[in-house]
C-alpha cells in the first residue's frame, strides 16, 4: 500500500532536483562598447542592427556606453576583456587616430584588437549658426583670416574624429581655429545651436537632422565625392579646401588572441544581418554607407588606415599629451 505514495514522491523529488540543475544552454550575453555618448556615430550605429545580430547568433546583444577620453576609455575595458568573441568595439576612425595622437595610450589600437567585420562608412559635415550670417564655407574661412584665433569649434572631446576633420581643415585652409572639446557630439552640436560656438564638423549620421533646419547652416561635406545623402552641399575641397578628405569606416573589433573561428562566426553573421533591405535603410535614414567585407579583407583596411591615419594626425598639428 505504500509503494505507490512512496514512488510518487520519489518521481517528485527527482522533477524538483532537476529544475535545480544549473542550465547548460543559457543564451549566450555578448557586448558592444560604444566608446561615446549617446547619440554618437558608433552608438547610434550599433543600437540599428544589435537585435538582428542577436538572432543571427543565437545570443543577446547588449550595447553599452563608455565614454570619455577620445573614446579610449571605453576602448581599454575591451581590451581587457576575455578573447572569447562575448566583448566587442564599434570603433571608427577615431579609434587608429588616438593611436597617433596620445603620446600614451593603455593599449596599442593596432596591435591589440582584431578586427571583426567592416560595417560601412560615414563622413562629416561642417556646419555653422545660421545666425552668424555665414553662407558658405569660403565665407567661414575668410572671416577666419580676418580674424585669427576668434572663431571657435566644438567637438565631441579631445581626439575625436569631430575634432580632427575640423583641426585637419584649418590646417589645410591656413587658418586658426580654438577648439572646444565637449563629452558628446550631442553636447557639440547643443553649443551651436545655441550659437556659443562658430563651427561643428559633426558626422553625417547627426548632422542630417539639421538639413532643413533653419537655425544651422550646412557648409561642405568632408568626403572626397559629395554624399548621396546630401547632394546639395558641396565637398570641402569643392567649396575652397583643395585635396581635403576626411571620412570614417565603422566595425567591430575584438581583443587580440580571439580565435579565428569565432570572428569568422561573427563576421559571417553581421553580413548576414547587413545584406537585408530594412537594416542597410535603417543605417541609409542615419548617413552611413553600409558594407561588408570579409575577414581579411577588414584587418587590411585597418593597416592601410593606420598609415593613412598618421598623416591625417600630422597634417592636423595635433598632438595631445
Amino acid at each position: 500500500m505504500l509503494f505507490f505514495p512512496l514512488l510518487r514522491r520519489s518521481l517528485l523529488a527527482a522533477v524538483v532536483a532537476a529544475s535545480f540543475v544549473p542550465s547548460t544552454q543559457a543564451q549566450r550575453l555578448i557586448r558592444i562598447v560604444v566608446p561615446f555618448g549617446a547619440g554618437a556615430t558608433q552608438d547610434t550605429v550599433a543600437r540599428t542592427f544589435s537585435n538582428e545580430l542577436g538572432q543571427a547568433l543565437g545570443a543577446t546583444v547588449v550595447v553599452e556606453n563608455r565614454a570619455g577620453a577620445g573614446g579610449s576609455v571605453g576602448t581599454a575595458q575591451v581590451v581587457k576583456s576575455a578573447p572569447d568573441g562575448n566583448t566587442l568595439v564599434l570603433a571608427a576612425a577615431s579609434h587608429n587616430l588616438a593611436g597617433h595622437l596620445y603620446a600614451k595610450m593603455p593599449y596599442d589600437p593596432a596591435k591589440d584588437f582584431v578586427g571583426v567585420s567592416f560595417l560601412g562608412r560615414t563622413g562629416y559635415v561642417v556646419g555653422v549658426p545660421s545666425s552668424s550670417g555665414i553662407a558658405s564655407l569660403q565665407a567661414l574661412l575668410q572671416r577666419a583670416k580676418a580674424q585669427p584665433g576668434t572663431l571657435n569649434y566644438a567637438s565631441a572631446g579631445n581626439g575625436s574624429a569631430s575634432h580632427l576633420a575640423s583641426a585637419l581643415l584649418a590646417s589645410q585652409a591656413g587658418v586658426q581655429l580654438q577648439h572646444i572639446p565637449m563629452k558628446s557630439t550631442g553636447d557639440a552640436t547643443t553649443e551651436l545651436l545655441a550659437g556659443r560656438v562658430q563651427l561643428v564638423t559633426g558626422a553625417t549620421i547627426g548632422m542630417l537632422a539639421f538639413e532643413k533646419d533653419p537655425r544651422v547652416k550646412l557648409l561642405a561635406y568632408s568626403g572626397a565625392q559629395r554624399s548621396r545623402f546630401l547632394p546639395d552641399v558641396p565637398t570641402v575641397a569643392e567649396a575652397g579646401v583643395p585635396g581635403y578628405a576626411f571620412d570614417s569606416w565603422l566595425g567591430l573589433l575584438a581583443p587580440a588572441g580571439t580565435p579565428a573561428a569565432e570572428v569568422e562566426r561573427i563576421n559571417a553573421a553581421v553580413r548576414k544581418v547587413l545584406a537585408e533591405p530594412e537594416v542597410q535603410e535603417r543605417l541609409a535614414r542615419v548617413g552611413v554607407e553600409a558594407g561588408t567585407l570579409p575577414v581579411k579583407d577588414f584587418q587590411q583596411l585597418l593597416r592601410d588606415d593606420w598609415a593613412a591615419s598618421a598623416r591625417v594626425v600630422k597634417a592636423a598639428g595635433v598632438r595631445i599629451e
